[in-house]
């Protein structure tokens, strides 16, 4: 199985602050929109999301379709495909794909230990 690009995605208080500082350990942008108060920072293969005002928790996120340049991909897993795994392994979601369609769709979980996942397809 194949779930795409690995990010963190944080949730912080202040994004100005929180560019600031990641960019003093090296992060430069790479998407996003600070007025929107989201951004896309990456140091090398490490990419974080951070996040203003739009979740409680940090995430852990996949991004199938993409690599970590967000770079579209030909050969991935659909996250319907993904979603029809874990139900098959047991796997709980938190919030499903329609499986009756196709592109951009997403599906959350929560780990044993209470951490947030995200598995989001932007195409």
């Amino acid at each position: 199985m194949k779930l795409g690009a690995f990010s963190i995605s944080l949730a912080v208080k202040d994004i100005h602050k929180s560019v600031a500082f990641y960019e003093k350990l090296g992060f430069t942008h790479k998407g996003g929109n600070i007025e929107q108060n989201w951004v896309v920072l990456k140091n090398d293969t490490a990419v974080i999301g951070l996040f203003q005002g739009m979740f409680e928790d940090n995430i852990i996120t996949f991004n199938p379709g993409w690599d970590t340049n967000a770079q579209n991909i030909t050969d991935f897993d659909d996250v319907r495909e993904i979603q029809a795994h874990l139900k098959k392994s047991g796997i709980a979601l938190t919030h499903e794909a329609d499986q009756n369609t196709s592109g951009p769709a997403h599906i959350t979980m929560t780990d044993p230990d209470g951490n947030s996942i995200l598995i989001d397809q932007h195409r």
